[in-house]
């Protein structure tokens, strides 16, 4: 029976064209018929298939990286930066992102391989201490931005921002003297606007987005508007700067590409925002609708109906015919709303109330269900994107681990990308003037990645229980499952190194004041018992 229905369904399948192939190739006929009956039946994807009637109208481009970005690049950007400047909801997630992943600065730790130096902990500790502080004094002035407006920190804020706003954020690293300035290199942020094909030519295999590759796809130029194109008093928009990649003496990077590569060959970000940009749209207007409808509501708001050529006096409405507060003049159908009018009706004329019904009482659930999935679309739980604690502290706990987990990975993607490559050359400088001595540095890569060994540690993530944190840290300590270094980093951000230094201080002091005994049990206000 089985064969039979199975026979009937396939000969009910043939066209003309099957018949007439069986006709004269009976064997192909077959092959043909095979093939359709895999793709129809023994397809294992529902997903795939084009003939359901939830799927048959949806289009899909089999397209590489850059021709599914590229196009769409301008208009995603342009989007973005509004919804960053009028939406409140999604400038608030912006902002948290950066003052979660940034906030105060990542201060950079340096961890330099002793074994492979073949330095004591002596001489380890004291290199570091020296590398730290040149970095310091080169980071933490507003002398290492071309501009001197922006301290390291701020252009890391800065850069990072611009990197999940318009999808990416590039910096030049040029040279400039600069009076009581120790070093030479600078900082120089450019807007991802700026970076497009010169002479505006068509996107190719070696050059897409602005970026020239070579056959492998590694960049070799950036292309360069002098100016946004976007500025309104600048005539230099159509003159472009190509910067080279990579310096042709030392290798270092001239150029630094911040942004998160999703595809093989990508060569320009996406923007946080785009695959939520219309639902954050939409409940923008969803929200002003609804704020609009309850000002009317707290209004007496009414409907005039007049029998056919009667002409009523309107002047209760807060209708004049001598102009609005303004001084415009108002025509037949201009009205004012306020509150509490006492409305005089003309001859024929009568009014009918207007419940709007608000405030909608559905408002708020239906708000934060939208707000649930534009919470799993920029990375950020509902309960961190607004604020919202209140269901319980292990909610809450599980939601701050959750967005620590990305804000970690956020930092790692910042640091590689953005802060390593600026430490490296600020590393060449200073060994190069001499100011830190690295011997074999510029001979040996083993020794080069010594001597760049660091980690850039930002602020901590915070205790909702701070009791509870901390013995757990303690325990953690007893088991050996951890070390102070790292505790200390977690709790509250801090160096180690440098409370350990602050607290023998200050024990010192304590002791030579009395206030607490030595490790004899001494104490040298009290020697005379």
């Amino acid at each position: 029976m089985k064969k039979k229905s199975a026979v009937k369904q396939t000969e009910s399948r043939e066209n003309f064209i099957d018949k007439s192939i069986a006709f004269f190739s009976p064997g192909l006929a077959e092959k043909r018929l095979r093939a359709r009956l895999s793709m129809e039946f023994l397809n294992s994807y529902t997903g795939a298939s084009k003939k359901r009637r939830s799927l048959k109208q949806w289009r899909t481009f089999d397209n590489d990286a850059d021709s599914d970005i590229l196009p769409d690049l301008p208009t995603l950007r342009e989007r973005c930066r509004d919804l960053s400047r009028n939406n409140p909801l999604a400038s608030g997630a912006m902002k948290l992102k950066v003052t979660h992943v940034v906030g105060t600065g990542l201060r950079l730790q340096s961890k330099i391989d002793r074994t492979v130096l073949n330095l004591s902990d002596d001489q380890a500790d004291l290199l570091e201490a020296k590398i730290q502080r040149e970095w310091k004094l080169f980071f933490d002035s507003k002398d290492c931005d071309i501009a001197r407006t922006l301290t390291g920190t701020e252009i890391t804020r800065n850069a990072y921002r611009q990197a999940k706003e318009n999808g990416d954020a590039l910096a030049i690293l040029p040279r400039r003297k600069v009076r009581g300035c120790a070093y030479d290199l600078k900082v120089q942020l450019i807007e991802a606007d700026r970076l497009c094909n010169k002479d505006d030519v068509d996107d190719t295999d070696l050059l897409a987005g602005g970026i020239e590759k070579d056959s492998a796809g590694a960049p070799i130029n950036y292309h360069f508007l002098k100016k946004h194109p976007g500025a309104r008093y600048s005539f230099a928009n159509n003159e472009w700067q190509v910067v080279k990649a990579f310096g042709t003496k030392t290798g270092l990077r001239n150029v630094i590409h911040l942004f998160n590569p999703t595809r093989p060959g990508q060569s320009r970000g996406v923007p946080d925002l785009a695959p939520v940009i219309e639902l954050f749209k939409q409940l923008g207007r969803y929200s002003e609708a609804e704020i609009m409808a309850a000002v009317v509501s707290g209004n007496f708001t009414v409907f005039i109906e007049k029998e056919a050529g009667a002409a009523g006096n309107r002047q209760g409405f807060g209708y004049s015919n001598h102009g609005d507060e303004s001084g415009q003049k108002l025509n037949d159908k201009d009205y004012k709303l306020g509150n509490g009018l006492i409305v005089e009706l003309g001859s024929g004329e009568k009014i009918h109330d207007s419940n709007p019904g608000r405030p909608n009482p559905n408002f708020d659930n239906f708000v934060k269900s939208v707000l649930r999935q534009l919470g799993v679309g920029v990375e950020v739980p509902f309960e961190i994107l607004m604020k919202h604690y209140i269901s319980s502290y292990t909610a809450a706990r599980a939601a701050w681990l959750d967005f620590w987990k990305y804000v970690l990975s956020e930092r790692k993607l910042l640091t590689d990308n953005f802060l390593r490559p600026i430490f490296e050359t600020f590393m060449w400088e200073a060994i190069s003037m001499g100011r830190i001595h690295a011997p074999g540095f510029f001979l040996d890569p083993t020794i080069k990645a010594a001597y760049l060994g660091a980690d850039f540690v930002g602020p901590s993530q915070g205790q909702i229980n701070e009791l509870v944190e901390v013995n757990a840290a303690g325990k953690r300590l007893e088991l050996k499952l951890t070390t102070l270094e790292q505790e200390t980093a977690a709790l509250n951000g801090n160096d180690w190194e440098q409370n350990n230094v602050q607290q023998i201080k200050e024990k010192k002091k304590q002791i030579a004041g009395g206030l607490i005994a030595d490790d004899d049990g001494k104490n040298p206000n009290n020697q005379g018992g």
